[in-house]
Parts: C-alpha cells; sequence; structure tokens
C-alpha cells in the first residue's frame, strides 16, 4: 500500500485513534464512539491492522506494561500521519466532486 492507495475504513478509524497514545480495548471504544457504534472492530481485525501499520511504520509501540497482562499502547508516526492526511484529501476530492452531481441538478 502506498501513501496515495486508499485505506480500509478500519485503517482510517485505527490512525485517527492512535493520534494521542491508544491500547487496543481504547481504540476499539473510540471508533465505536466515534461512528455512534456503526463500526465496531473485532479484536482479531484489529491487532491484524495494528501488525501490519507496525511493520509499515505508520505507528509504532509507545508504551508496554509488563505487569498487567502486557498491555500496549500505540501512537501514529509522522509516516502514518501522512498516510491519514492523504487519504483525508482523497475524500474531500470525493465530496468536493459529489457536489457537482447537485449543481448539475442530478
Amino acid at each position: 500500500m502506498t501513501n496515495s492507495t486508499p485505506l480500509t475504513e478500519a485503517l482510517f478509524y485505527i490512525l485517527l485513534a492512535v493520534k494521542t497514545p491508544n491500547h487496543g480495548y481504547g481504540i476499539i471504544q473510540d471508533i465505536s464512539d466515534m461512528t455512534g457504534g456503526r463500526v465496531v472492530l473485532g479484536p482479531g481485525t484489529l491487532y491484524g491492522a495494528i501488525n501490519s501499520m507496525l511493520t509499515k511504520g505508520w505507528i509504532r509501540l509507545y508504551s508496554e506494561d509488563k505487569e498487567s497482562r502486557k498491555k500496549k499502547e500505540y501512537l501514529l508516526t509522522s509516516l502514518g500521519r501522512e498516510v491519514f492526511l492523504n487519504e483525508v484529501d482523497r475524500l474531500k476530492e470525493l465530496i468536493k466532486n459529489a457536489g457537482k452531481m447537485d449543481e448539475q441538478g442530478a
């Protein structure tokens, strides 16, 4: 996936949820709250995406609590922020072009 490839909705919201340090359950809760419960990630989806984004350098391990079930917090990297902002620009273009339908009376 390049920086210009569209993100899945799950990846988009995970990146948004780790703009500040966040752990797995917190990410799931934040995404559910942001979307009014419309998007609910299961642990398998979340941790598969997290592992992929760690490998790509979009997020990084922020902290790990070795005492409490190895709870890990993740944080957006500068590359992840770039990927996220590229997606925001792409979505804005879609909305702008969709508005042309209204202008044309369609």
